[in-house]
């Protein structure tokens, strides 16, 4: 017994021409090595053997360039005079290796240790003058 099967179209972005026309069940295999970084729109056409349409819309994001850190400013913050910016920008390499040189964004150290290391230190004199007798 033969039985139709329904078939999936899909497209990326406004593209006109769909990136696989293929039947149900599908297992598909997308190359985000061929898309620009950015967000992007998936477009699934279904279409059953009588004719019914179903679509489906999917946004996603490409990020397949190298990732980019950035210290000493934070999204719609409010800014005035010179600020010191570090920034970083690292790749994935070919994921076949890892490379620890420059993989790693530095950070400054955090206000809260400071703050931790200076009361610890404080405590630590204090303890130190008032249990030593001569």
């Amino acid at each position: 017994m033969h039985t139709e099967k329904s078939k999936v179209l899909i497209f990326i972005d406004d593209h006109p021409q769909p990136v696989a026309a293929l039947q149900t069940p599908v297992k598909f295999e997308m190359d985000t090595r061929k898309l620009t970084d950015g967000e992007h729109l998936m477009k699934i056409v279904s279409k059953s053997p009588t004719g019914r349409e179903g679509i489906r819309l999917i946004k996603f994001i490409v990020r397949n360039g190298p990732s980019i850190a950035l210290e000493g400013l934070k999204e719609d913050e409010v800014v005035d005079g010179v600020i010191p910016l570090l920034i970083n920008a690292y790749d994935k390499g070919n994921q076949k290796s890892f490379v620890i040189e420059g993989s790693e964004t530095p950070h400054s150290v955090p206000s809260w240790l400071w703050i931790l290391l200076i009361g610890f230190s404080g405590w630590a004199m204090f303890y130190c003058v008032t249990s030593f007798h001569l």
